[in-house]
């Protein structure tokens, strides 16, 4: 017969023979440790913000500095470049007085040139007398012989003395006076016969009146320049 013992282990009361005193110091001294931790990663993090502060700062001064150089540079650029207002204004002045004094001028050389080409074969110019208003009043029209008509003002005129064979010469010339560039209104004023040697010819006077087509206008500022 077997026999079932139940044995009874019983759990014996923890006494804590450590003074109270000792046990919060230890639980002190944790609480230091981790506000020491605690201190040692916030100096750690202000510590990395002050670098990097101090870095952007750096920078940004650099930035600062780079830019008053810069200014500097660019002034002193400015600077040399002070007076072009002023000569330009002066250039503008020039040209407006150059405009306004050149403004009547006529290249008598390129008219004579295409007055040469229009002339015709029989007839030939000892003298040519030019009168030209340079201001703004016109010259005033003269009066034609023929008709006796009050001609239009113009710029100024031309008077023409020459020879030719024929009094059809004559006629040939004032036509070809006509389609001159810059004259308008030609007119003979007289046409008489002699004799050049043996050979008869006629010597002639004529009159046309400038016009502002003759004018060269190369100094004339066009509009919108």
């Amino acid at each position: 017969m077997s026999t079932l013992t139940a044995t009874r282990v019983a759990t014996l009361p923890r006494v804590n023979l450590l003074p109270p005193e000792i046990g919060e110091q230890r639980r002190f001294r944790k609480v230091q440790a981790g506000l020491g931790g605690g201190v040692l990663v916030a100096a750690a993090v202000v510590g990395g913000l002050f670098l990097l502060a101090n870095a952007e700062a750096n920078d940004a001064q650099e930035e600062l500095d780079a830019s008053k150089s810069r200014n500097v540079t660019l002034q002193a650029r400015a600077n040399a470049f002070a007076e072009v207002p002023l000569v330009y204004a002066q250039v503008e002045a020039a040209e407006a007085q150059l405009s306004q004094a050149m403004s009547k001028e006529v290249r008598w050389s390129y008219f004579l040139n295409d007055l040469s080409l229009r002339t015709p074969n029989k007839v030939w110019l000892t003298t040519m007398t030019v009168t030209q208003s340079v201001d703004a009043t016109p010259v005033a029209g003269a009066v034609a012989p023929a008709g006796g008509e009050l001609l239009t003002a113009g710029i100024g005129t031309v008077t023409f003395e020459g020879k030719g064979f024929a009094h059809n010469d004559v006629a040939a010339w004032l036509d070809a006076l006509a389609k001159q560039k810059g004259l308008t209104q030609p007119y003979f004023t007289s046409s008489t016969k002699e004799l050049i040697g043996t050979e008869s010819a006629v010597s002639f006077s004529s009159q046309a009146t400038l016009t502002e087509e003759a004018l060269s206008g190369r100094f004339t500022q066009k509009a919108g320049s």
